[in-house]
């Protein structure tokens, strides 16, 4: 565990326990608040003894998305009791619902747009970032955003659902999509350890077929046309890096037919059982086969995609969430 990580626990545990004192002082009978406080005060000694962060019976270091999640942690999931197991499988799968509730409707039609996407987390829960936003019900936009915070599991969950709060916050303010992502950018850096970050892509869709499309870090957009492939670059920094980053944005025009694909490392990165990336020359190759099938939607796209990886991993098991969105001009 890094110092700095160590450094925002302790930070982040001194400020619970001067809520929960001061709680107890307003409140002498909660038990609760007692032994809530009697467990932050040992805490914050095993950060004195330099203990903290090691399971109290193998000694070995505790899982670290499970501590950033809760600091106040003893043991590794190996240790844990029966019971302790339990309400740990019981949490992961309230957690899992939870997040499948956050996502937009799997098909969404409008304004002369179909957005079709596939979401797969490698645990319980993942940090894959997928939304549809519709800025004002009565208005011709669409705002459609993929991504990927850092890390794995509860925590990258936890942060994912953060950013995704943030950006909804600001869907509704009529920001261009560059100054929507600089302002969840410095957000996002203010409420977000040092050690963590997000790559996003956000595009706003108008029905006359132009985009705006910005991306953070992410990996490249693939615009798909039926006589050619076009990888879009990313235009700035990962959100959470600097909080004074801006970000830039390109406009695109897509007609009847076109398809934008955005994709996280659980595609591009994933292997085979030669241990050989899937990458972006075959999904290149893919796309170009399929751009000439005339009447496809997004969602056979997706699917056809989804398919094409399960046959190249040819049973190799998965080591990253997935993400796969196709946005497709009508």
């Amino acid at each position: 565990m890094s110092a700095l990580f160590d450094e925002r626990l302790r930070s982040d545990l001194a400020d619970r326990r001067l809520r929960l004192a001061e709680a107890v002082t307003l409140q002498p009978e909660a038990p609760d608040y007692r032994a809530l406080l009697s467990e932050v005060d040992a805490a914050l000694a095993r950060m004195d003894a330099g203990t903290f962060g090691l399971c109290e019976t193998c000694h070995d270091p505790i899982e670290t998305d499970r501590l950033a999640a809760d600091p106040l942690l003893r043991r590794c999931i190996d240790h844990l009791t029966a019971g302790e197991r339990r309400v740990l499988e019981q949490d992961l799968e309230l957690a899992s619902r939870i997040q499948l509730g956050l996502l937009p409707p799997c098909d969404v039609s409008a304004q002369g747009w179909e957005i079709a996407y596939h979401f797969e987390p490698y645990g319980h829960v993942g940090g894959d970032y997928c939304d549809v936003v519709r800025p004002d019900p009565q208005g011709d936009t669409l705002l459609f955003l993929l991504g990927d915070v850092s890390g794995k599991g509860v925590a990258a969950s936890l942060l994912m659902s953060n950013l995704q709060a943030t950006i909804r916050s600001l869907a509704t303010a009529g920001l261009a999509v560059d100054e929507l992502m600089t302002r969840a950018n410095r957000l996002f850096c203010q409420h977000t350890l040092d050690t963590h970050y997000a790559t996003l892509v956000c595009g706003r869709s108008a029905a006359a077929g132009a985009v705006e499309l910005s991306n953070a870090g992410h990996w490249p957009v693939a615009l798909v046309r039926p006589d050619r492939i076009e990888f879009l670059d990313s235009s700035g920094l990962a959100l959470g890096m600097f909080c004074g980053s801006e970000y830039r944005h390109q406009h695109l025009r897509l007609d009847p037919g076109d398809f934008l694909v955005l994709y996280t490392d659980g595609l591009t990165e994933a292997q085979n059982r030669a241990d050989e990336d899937y990458g972006t020359d075959r999904l290149a190759a893919l796309l170009a086969g399929l751009a000439r099938q005339p009447g496809l939607t997004a969602r056979e796209l997706t699917t056809a995609c989804v398919r094409d990886l399960a046959a190249f991993r040819d049973g190799a098991p998965a080591a990253d969430d997935l993400t796969i969105m196709v946005v497709r001009r009508t």
